[in-house]
């Protein structure tokens, strides 16, 4: 009987995700569902890549895993069709644990073409939260374009009590299809508030309000069907985007107390092109990783330093060895307001286009770090 009602259910969805996408076409390489007909309203791309948003529970002792097609995921968001004309794309269905930068390069190519569609009102792009910080950023910095780039996604699976999906992709679709979103650049939606991708941090690890964006802020919130705007915009800095193939090798390190740094100086010795290191309070290291980074610049290898500290940032305040002022007389180039996960990404993207370009690097970060 279950079996039965389960079918049944799966039919009513597989139905309903039909009627809202009742047409494909194949553009960009990938087959896209299509409203049965064009209305006045928004057209909004939905480009779905996975996350817990997509994941179901089928085996308790197995865990949750992405189940869920797009075509399923639209089908459970209520009103949608009186919001905006949705056109969707099953980019991929993986939990963003296992996101690349390679992956979002291609990610980020697709986007651009959406958008530059001349119909095309914005995008929402469906994401893992795990890196949904990281996957917005690394779009912030490589699709230039005016209009809304949406990332949402959830905190709790399809199979659990109060799914914050449905509402989620609601909210996302709204905020894509909204004037008052225009030259925001990127941006993380969840819980009804939006984040600048370069501010946005996941930071609590199962609640539905995991993302804020600290003492900068909130961007905007969503309440009854509208967008209010709070604050705007940050510094912008667009990249071209790499090949997959020459992706600049950049390990992440994080000091602990007694670091030998034995695995900086090996990274260096193995041939990285950059060095992102997270230090202690605003930006300072111990003895041997201050040398293990002496031996890496030596060696003419750009290196970052950031801090683990939430907010605040890194600054050239203390002298001794190992602190930020030494560091950067020393040439490290300091994060500034970036954390080190996406101090990586900018360095990585600024090597790709720079090469090592020392005072270019240290200009990206000046302005992206908030410095200047």
């Amino acid at each position: 009987m279950i079996k039965k009602i389960t079918l049944i259910l799966t039919g009513i969805i597989f139905l309903a995700g039909t009627l809202l996408h009742a047409k494909t076409v194949t553009k960009y390489g990938y087959k896209i569902y299509c409203p049965e007909k064009d209305t006045e309203l928004p057209n909004v791309y939905v480009i779905t890549t996975g996350g817990t948003i997509a994941e179901e529970v089928k085996s308790k002792d197995k865990g949750a895993k992405p189940e869920l097609s797009g075509n399923a995921l639209m089908s459970k968001v209520h009103g949608i069709n009186k919001i905006a004309d949705t056109y969707l794309i099953n980019f991929c269905n993986i939990d963003s644990s296992h996101m690349s930068p390679e992956i979002w390069i291609r990610l980020s190519r697709l986007t651009t073409q959406v958008l530059k569609e001349k119909s095309t009102a914005g995008a929402v792009i469906i994401h893992g939260t795990d890196t949904m910080a990281l996957g917005s950023f690394y779009l912030e910095l490589t699709v230039d374009s005016t209009k809304p780039v949406v990332f949402t996604g959830s905190m709790r699976n399809a199979s659990e009590l109060s799914y914050d999906g449905p509402i989620n992709i609601y909210n996302a679709v709204l905020q894509a299809a909204s004037e008052k979103a225009q030259n925001w650049g990127v941006t993380v939606v969840l819980n009804s508030y939006i984040n600048a991708a370069l501010y946005a941090a996941k930071t609590q690890s199962v609640n539905p309000h995991t993302f804020n964006s600290g003492d900068k802020g909130y961007l905007g919130y969503i309440v009854m069907g509208k967008v209010i705007k709070y604050n705007e915009a940050p510094p912008k800095l667009k990249f071209e985007l790499p090949d997959p193939k020459d992706i600049p090798n950049v390990p992440y390190f994080a000091i602990y107390p007694g670091d030998k740094a034995k695995y900086i100086r090996q990274s260096v010795d193995d041939g990285v092109d950059g060095l992102v290191i997270s230090g202690f309070g605003a930006g300072n290291v111990n003895i041997k990783a201050a040398e293990a980074i002496n031996y890496a610049l030596q060696k003419d290898i750009p290196v970052v330093v950031s801090t683990e500290v939430p907010h605040g940032g890194v600054f050239p305040i203390y002298g001794t060895v190992g602190g930020g002022a030494y560091l950067k007389n020393k040439g490290v180039i300091l994060s500034g307001q970036l954390d080190g996960q996406k101090a990586r990404l900018l360095l990585m993207l600024a090597l790709s286009q720079y090469g090592n370009d020392k005072a270019k690097i240290n200009e990206c970060f000046n302005v992206l770090g908030l410095k200047n």
